[in-house]
């Protein structure tokens, strides 16, 4: 679906896609950091900053444009996750800053017998506000779901274990930002609801890799930042509209009382929503490039939602021909003597490809991740990073850092055969 004519045209929507800021070729696999901007949002980003800088609220030009980019970006981000309303999404500084004040909010409802449940491959942001809620005394305790650390996934039977009439609220990452394992969250879902526990679904490693459908999770909250989606930072909270109008965050007094300004602290940046429409932009054009490929598909949905879940359903296939590269290449690599020297850390099966996104964590035998990832630089141009990503995974496996590379619709096969070529070399 995406031949090479295609992909030259998806990276020329990114000004970085192929050099850096010094003209340097190379091939950026850092996309789980965050990603590169395409050039849609840039623009979008720059003009509203100059046309639009007025604050809101006020009767002259500049103000109602303000005032009208932001509504759109809120329409933009809307039909990105097939909300229902644009009043459903929240702005915020941050993923974890939007997270903090959820659990303030729903803590302030809570009794003190109550707990929260979430999983052991979490990044911090999703679990620092829970903990933060144990201290206060406002939960009895937060419970990790095990991994099945043989594949980084998931132990489902030990998370269902976990969940009992007590459990207020069940937290869990789409994919996990450090082993890219998918969470099965439908399943996750459907024992929430048997409690009655709010769901809320970090969606901030997973936005960029494949369609999201609040009203089909049927989540109550749903989390994504937008400088992993190639966009500014900034971050974006999905809320059932009567979550969000019955609970009481963090404001000030004079601010509304009504959803979603309620939520939002200080005076919204208009050149972030101006940015987030910008990357909507480009999946609609995505969507218009491969739409022969879709006739008779995702019919349940019309005009903008339905160019929105087709782009994603591409990105997705074709990230699974990256990823399946990317494993197929490490059970290649040898060392001295032909021994395997790659430690990969989560789903290595070809034949489970849809249970995972294409973010791997490694390790080389015998030698430190900073080395590996300063010689993947100096010797092939792959930007890589080694550290802790914030995840709770890397505790699980007693590792204080792992090496990870995170592949986006704008990398190709090409750079995934040097980032392979240069490995081997470090490996010998």
């Amino acid at each position: 679906m995406f031949d090479r004519d295609l992909l030259e045209k998806i990276r020329d929507e990114f000004p970085r896609a192929t050099t850096d800021l010094n003209g340097r070729k190379r091939a950026f696999f850092d996309n789980g950091t965050g990603t590169l901007v395409v050039g849609r949002a840039a623009k979008s980003e720059a003009e509203a900053r100059v046309d639009c800088s007025a604050n809101v609220g006020a009767i002259f030009d500049e103000s109602k444009k303000a005032d009208a980019v932001i509504l759109d970006g809120r329409k933009a981000v809307a039909d990105l996750l097939n909300a229902p309303a644009p009043d459903t999404i929240v702005s915020g500084e941050s993923a974890t800053s939007l997270l903090f004040n959820l659990s303030y909010a729903i803590g302030k409802e809570l009794t003190g017998k109550e707990n929260v449940v979430t999983t052991d491959y979490e990044h911090y942001a999703n679990i620092s506000p829970w903990i933060e809620l144990e201290k206060n005394r406002k939960i009895r305790e937060v419970r990790f779901a095990n991994l099945n650390k043989d594949e980084g996934t998931l132990d489902m039977e030990h998370l269902q274990s976990l969940i009992d009439t007590k459990t207020k609220i069940v937290t869990v990452t789409a994919a996990a930002n450090a082993l890219g394992t998918k969470s099965p969250l439908d399943e996750i879902g459907k024992i929430a609801k048997e409690v009655n526990a709010y769901f809320i679904v970090d969606a901030v490693h997973h936005i960029t890799h494949g369609p999201i459908d609040v009203k089909a999770l049927d989540c109550d909250f749903l989390v994504f930042s937008g400088y992993k989606l190639f966009s500014s930072h900034g971050s974006f909270l999905y809320g059932k509209k009567d979550h969000l109008e019955a609970l009481g965050p963090y404001k000030v007094a004079p601010a509304p009382r009504y959803a979603p300004q309620k939520w939002e602290w200080g005076t919204r940046d208009q050149s972030m929503f101006a940015a987030i429409q910008g990357v909507i932009d480009h999946f609609v054009w995505l969507a218009d490039q491969v739409k022969n490929h879709y006739e008779g598909s995702f019919t349940e949905y019309s005009g903008r939602k339905r160019s929105l879940k087709i782009a994603m359903d591409a990105i997705e296939k074709y990230e699974m021909e990256l990823a399946r590269a990317v494993l197929a290449g490490f059970g290649d690599v040898k060392g001295f003597a032909d021994m395997p020297t790659v430690k990969v850390y989560g789903l290595t099966d070809l034949n489970r490809l849809k249970e995972r996104a294409p973010t791997f964590a490694f390790k080389v035998e015998n030698m430190s991740d900073d080395e590996v990832v300063s010689r993947l630089w100096t010797e092939g141009g792959i930007a890589a990073r080694a550290e802790n990503y914030y995840s709770r995974a890397l505790e699980s496996y007693n590792q204080k850092t792992m090496i990870r590379i995170s592949l986006v619709h704008y990398n190709t096969l090409d750079e995934i055969g040097v980032f392979l070529k240069t490995l081997n070399k470090i490996c010998r």
